[in-house]
């Protein structure tokens, strides 16, 4: 099982970035997409979901189930860490033009590895995406008036972009899950950002 490809705003570098590219394959011959990849001290995190957004606990084990033994026999990380395969969660990262398409209406923070009209960094709400550009409403930068500016910015040229946490963002996520997920119980903000099985390897 494979999943559609699409270009990913792919920012690891060292050992993340070859553990990504390990993990990019497998993950699609599994049926979900990976998200990114991150080493935060001795923690190597692998972010996943599948195709629609969703990402279960047992999705999480068998992600590890089956990245552990590539990442042994691989050993692109030289020194002990901990495996972490988690989903995206709700303030997630936005990696693909999708991405910016789905949660279009919804605040974002944009980060820029080549400034754009003099800034790298930019908040306001999704207008989606358009021919290489990610749209969003802005602050007038000139304050001549409240009303905000539309913008685009060049989708190559972004470090990092992720969802604001609201309360219409959650209430967006909840709508989303697939009806029965969590087995009919309320469902909560760890239903919507799972994590599954830590592995200890070195």
């Amino acid at each position: 099982m494979t999943t559609e490809t699409e270009t990913r705003l792919a920012r690891e570098t060292g050992p993340a970035q070859r553990v990504a590219a390990l993990a990019e394959p497998v993950l699609a011959d599994m049926g979900f997409r990976l998200v990114r990849v991150k080493m935060s001290g001795p923690t190597l995190q692998i972010m996943a979901e599948r195709p629609d957004g969703t990402f279960t606990i047992d999705d999480c084990e068998a992600v590890s189930r089956a990245m552990s033994p590539i990442l042994d026999v691989e050993d692109v990380v030289s020194s002990r860490y901990h495996l972490e395969v988690s989903s995206p969660g709700i303030d997630r990262p936005l990696v693909r033009p999708s991405d910016f398409e789905s949660w279009a209406g919804h605040e974002v923070k944009v980060d820029m590895a080549v400034p754009v009209a003099g800034r790298k960094r930019f908040k306001g709400t999704l207008e989606g995406f358009h021919e290489g550009e990610v749209r969003l409403f802005i602050e007038n930068p000139e304050g001549a008036t409240k009303e905000p500016v539309l913008i685009g910015v060049p989708f190559a040229d972004i470090s990092d972009a992720k969802l604001v946490l609201t309360d219409a963002l959650i209430e967006a996520a909840k709508a989303r899950l697939p009806k029965g997920y969590g087995d009919g119980a309320e469902i909560d903000e760890d239903q919507i950002s799972q994590k599954g099985s830590e592995d200890d390897n070195g």
